[in-house]
């Protein structure tokens, strides 16, 4: 096949074709010769593999997504019985030096499965959210020192041990989860919350200088225009807060939910910037929970209709999700972060399998990213409308995600090419009517691929260099 050929659509999947194209030359366009930094594997998500009471168990799929990094929060919602402070100390007045005051059970084998996925671990020390009337456990506890030795026992069980525990490398550790948002997460002022932080950071930091503690899951970091952010009193107190009492902040954490993917770039600049300017240079930028947010609206999410919440969450994790998703993960490779965590990969609501196990097409995203993490990303241009990246190795993968429009025919080229002479090429897709699968392949006298590529679509196409 010559480079004039194409992958054309069909009912439900793509397939090879001839076709004859204007010669205007490619659309999209990488130098294969002028490797950079490796991409970053940035897929990581929230939850854990197990779920349904013991009745799913979701490790071969993790595995095959490779997810990098999982946070602990809301695990097993919306009941969780694992990791919340009152799931492993269900006692307040049991004393927090004692290993019988702990039930570690549960949560032990909920953690080993993370670990023995290969991911490594963002272990929430607080409360899931409660959308229920009554609050029972997102709420300040009455002894904010023992809060903090509950928390120490924890992290001792984990890291070193202790209470016939584990010995694993679990680095970050994040304190509370959105308190800014009342009262579903806190039910406490923001005073308080800053009291509790700056008492368990710093009983923390005394026992484990090793970890890195941090927080807060910001729900809302404040208003973004343009590249500038406006923090949040909030933010800006939990800032000054630190340093008046000296309490560690190795990483902020924030989250954010969009219909845009630039926003998720916009705001971590602005996040940077402001850890920046406020002398917290060595703070790293977690954004920890993102998602696609369709038509950048929560009201699907508590519609009272059941027809329409089951459309809303229907789009989370359609083709649109997927294609959003890769198109999130292409642009924050230029974004100041240092950690992302979809939210999530358990298997109910927002999560990427169905409460019966089942795949949606949003993680069909994640198999196709992971097919370019730890490749040298290659410079060049890309197509108004389509995120672009490829990635060199031993082949040239390049990973295109289109979240909206009408679609369209995009030729691609590697040039200069990594190699002489023909190229052999793969073509996976993820679309509206299929899964991410295998659609096509062939072999080009040039390093160039043309591909149909519909709108709210996900194509990755491997190229390397012909034996023949």
């Amino acid at each position: 096949m010559d480079r004039r050929t194409f992958l054309a659509s069909a009912p439900g999947a793509l397939i090879a074709a001839r076709y004859a194209l204007p010669d205007h030359g490619p659309d999209i366009v990488f130098d294969g010769r002028s490797p950079g930094d490796p991409i970053r594997a940035l897929h990581g998500v929230n939850g854990g593999p197990l779920a349904a009471g013991g009745l799913l168990d979701l490790s071969d799929r993790w595995k095959d997504a490779a997810f990098p990094l999982a946070r602990l929060h809301d695990s097993h919602w919306p009941n969780p019985d694992v990791v919340d402070v009152h799931a492993v100390f269900p006692d307040p007045g049991a004393d927090p030096a004692k290993p019988e005051s702990y039930d570690f059970e549960r949560t032990d084998e909920y953690v080993k499965a993370v670990h023995d996925c290969g991911a490594e671990i963002v272990y929430r020390l607080g409360e899931s959210i409660e959308h229920q009337k009554a609050k029972r456990h997102a709420r300040p506890p009455k002894d904010f020192g023992k809060w903090a030795a509950v928390c120490a026992g924890i992290v001792r069980h984990y890291t070193r041990g202790w209470a016939k525990g584990l010995k694993l490398p679990i680095k970050y550790w994040e304190i509370w989860n959105e308190p800014d948002n009342r009262p579903n997460c806190w039910t406490g002022t923001d005073a308080e919350y800053l009291r509790l932080y700056a008492t368990a950071a710093v009983a923390l930091r005394k026992e484990f200088p090793e970890i890195k503690i941090g927080g807060p899951g910001l729900g809302n970091s404040g208003d973004l225009k343009g590249d500038a952010l406006a923090p949040t009193a909030f933010l800006k107190a939990l800032l000054a807060r630190c340093k008046k009492d000296e309490a560690p902040l190795d990483f902020l954490s924030w989250h954010c939910y969009t219909a845009d993917p630039s926003e998720l770039v916009r705001r971590a600049k602005g996040v940077r910037a402001l850890l920046d300017g406020a002398g917290f240079r060595a703070t790293e930028s977690h954004l920890n929970e993102w998602n696609f947010l369709p038509d950048g609206d929560w009201s699907g999410l508590t519609a009272k209709d059941a027809s329409a919440r089951e459309k809303w969450y229907a789009r989370v994790n359609s083709a649109e999700g997927a294609a959003f998703t890769v198109a999130s993960l292409i642009a924050l490779q230029d974004a100041p972060v240092n950690v992302a965590n979809y939210f999530t990969a358990e298997a109910s609501g927002m999560g990427l399998f169905s409460p019966h196990g089942v795949p949606s097409r949003a993680f069909g995203a994640f198999l196709a990213f992971k097919e370019l993490c730890g490749l040298k990303r290659l410079p060049g241009k890309s197509l108004a409308g389509v995120a672009a990246l490829a990635g060199a190795g031993e082949r040239v993968n390049v990973l295109l995600a289109r979240t909206s429009g009408m679609g369209g025919v995009v030729r691609l080229a590697i040039a200069p090419a990594p190699w002489n002479g023909a190229t052999r090429y793969e073509v996976w897709a993820l679309t509206p009517k299929q899964d991410f699968t295998k659609v096509g392949g062939g072999q080009s006298d040039e390093c160039e691929v043309t591909v149909d590529h519909p709108a709210q679509a996900v194509c990755l196409v491997k190229m390397w260099r012909s034996k023949t």
